[in-house]
């Protein structure tokens, strides 16, 4: 008896981009329907069950109406046989000129992917956050979600808002060094 596999094929939604270390292992796009209500809902699903890599699916916006404000993104994010880890990201980026050659680069001055809080196994829409600071300096944001390993998410209802200061920053890194002499 053969077995069918059946390949899908998402559409990408406009000012959306693929990337992570291995985008050509996950199909992203709309999945038509598949949100919360009916609604669509953008979704990452890996096309083999060996990846070796990560999927994301981001969009990136100047960082000028959010500069000097802590800002928080929600979504709710969507679980299916995600054997590794999932979650939404966030990063804040400022763009330099290389003085000698001009050559402009960006460097990632706050991060978070909920990787201290990550999502795997299957799991309905869940609401999740990420709160990060925008300093004067910041030239750009980019937001999405991630998808380490094999499986499929799905993510809708994304937000943004401004918050004030009594709203603790998230992060996916340890915030000042922790355990220099390796005793614990």
């Amino acid at each position: 008896m053969a077995i069918a596999t059946v390949l899908m094929a998402y559409d990408m939604p406009h000012g959306w981009l693929k990337g992570g270390s291995a985008p050509l292992q996950y199909e992203m796009g709309t999945d038509v329907g598949a949100g919360q209500h009916g609604k669509n809902a953008a979704t990452i699903r890996s096309i083999r069950q060996d990846v070796n890599g990560y999927g994301n699916m981001v969009q990136s916006i100047a960082s000028d109406r959010y500069k000097g404000k802590r800002l928080r993104f929600t979504g709710y994010l969507k679980t299916k046989n995600v054997d590794q880890w999932a979650g939404l990201l966030m990063k804040v980026i400022t763009k330099k000129k290389e003085p000698t050659t001009g050559h402009e680069y960006g460097t990632i001055i706050a991060y978070d992917n909920m990787y201290n809080r990550f999502v795997n196994g299957t799991q309905d829409f869940t609401k999740y956050e990420i709160v990060l600071d925008v300093p004067d300096s910041a030239t750009d944001i980019v937001f999405g979600a991630r998808l380490t390993g094999a499986g499929q998410i799905w993510f809708d209802k994304l937000k943004f808002d401004v918050v004030d200061n009594n709203v603790p920053v998230t992060s996916s890194g340890l915030e000042e060094p922790t355990n220099l002499d390796f005793e614990k």
